[in-house]
């Protein structure tokens, strides 16, 4: 019975992809990605991150739906966090996603 969710599940993404164009809804709100707002390298801002994994000065993990975002940098700081919003200060080097 697990394929049978297996195909439920990949079915599910293809109707939301459809609604998402045809309705013209952003892909972030209907599928569940995340939105990354940089200000230079100096801010970036994560919408619908799923928690927290590592802080340090010099990286930042953040779990995702589909894995991953790993920050680097230098002199990073946490300026506000919420339960799927993370705003971060410092010089940022890289920004990248890992598939889980």
């Amino acid at each position: 019975m697990k394929g049978g969710s297996f195909f439920m599940g990949q079915r599910k993404n293809r109707v939301k992809a459809w609604l998402t164009r045809a309705l013209e809804i952003p892909p972030d709100v209907m599928m569940d990605l995340p939105r990354i707002t940089m200000v230079g390298r100096l801010h970036i801002y994560i919408e619908n991150h799923r928690g927290l994994l590592l802080f340090s000065e010099e990286e930042v993990r953040l779990m995702l739906k589909q894995g991953q975002c790993i920050i680097s940098g230098k002199n990073l700081v946490i300026k506000a966090i919420l339960p799927e919003e993370i705003l971060l200060e410092g010089t940022i080097d890289h920004v990248r996603y890992v598939d889980s």
